[in-house]
């Protein structure tokens, strides 16, 4: 068995650092660059791809809603036309700061609350897809498992990359717990490495209720802003190499 280990990293702004993304570039195989939008700036995407092109790590573009101060975590009303020309724009910076670190961008990740509302929403997430698709159409669509996201790539005939999540509580419906809702997000690194374990071996997402929803598990997503994020992300991959699963980009 093989698979991917993705985190969401450069997210620091200016002089204000966010998360451990050079200790996380030692543990993933795939990192979701900000593009400016939630979080990132142009010093920052280069940082952190040239630190990915330095280990062999896979660049993706991370866009989001234009909400610095909400993290992107704040639902935005936005027509299909303005999501897909704001995904292309980022899109289109992401590959040239790829470029400027010497590697080029393998990938695309809805970030945010921008990403829950096309998990609800395929017209949606097909009309980012497609904006990302403008800037490159050889991009693969990395998207949640078992939501709208999958069922819009799939419907534009995109290559795509079925992810899970490591530190977040599931829905019966492959949806993510609200993040306002205790045990939301998961903190103990010895129940992250269980349950990805657990769906690994079952190909299946496992809701917090017990409700076994089948899939492809291509990318595990290991958040990079928790306090936690570093010591969990080492805990799942020495895990899983302990089983014999091979980690590497999808």
């Amino acid at each position: 068995m093989k698979v991917d280990l993705n985190a969401d990293l450069g997210e620091g702004f200016g002089p204000w650092p966010m998360g451990a993304d050079t200790a996380m570039m030692d543990v993933i195989s795939s990192a979701n660059i900000a593009c400016g939008f939630h979080a990132g700036d142009p010093d920052q995407m280069l940082k952190s791809m040239s630190a990915a092109v330095a280990r062999g790590v896979g660049l993706g573009a991370h866009p989001g809603f234009p909400d610095l101060q909400g993290f992107g975590r704040r639902p935005m009303q936005m027509s299909h036309a303005e999501v897909a020309n704001m995904v292309t724009y980022q899109t289109g910076a992401a590959m040239a700061m790829a470029r400027a670190a010497g590697g080029r961008l393998r990938h695309v990740k809805l970030h945010g609350a921008l990403a829950n509302m096309a998990a609800d929403d395929a017209a949606l997430a097909r009309a980012a897809y497609e904006g990302a698709l403008r800037a490159d159409p050889d991009l693969i669509v990395m998207v949640i498992a078992g939501t709208d996201q999958e069922e819009a790539a799939l419907a534009i005939g995109a290559p795509i990359a079925r992810e899970i999540f490591a530190d977040r509580a599931y829905l019966p419906n492959a949806r993510l717990q609200d993040r306002k809702i205790a045990g939301a997000v998961i903190h103990d690194p010895e129940q992250v490495a269980t349950r990805i374990l657990a769906m690994l071996q079952e190909a299946a997402i496992i809701a917090e209720d017990g409700t076994r929803i089948p899939t492809q598990i291509d990318t595990i997503c290991l958040h990079g802003d928790t306090p936690q994020a570093v010591e969990i992300a080492r805990n799942l991959r020495s895990c899983l190499e302990a089983e014999n699963i091979q980690i590497g980009q999808f």
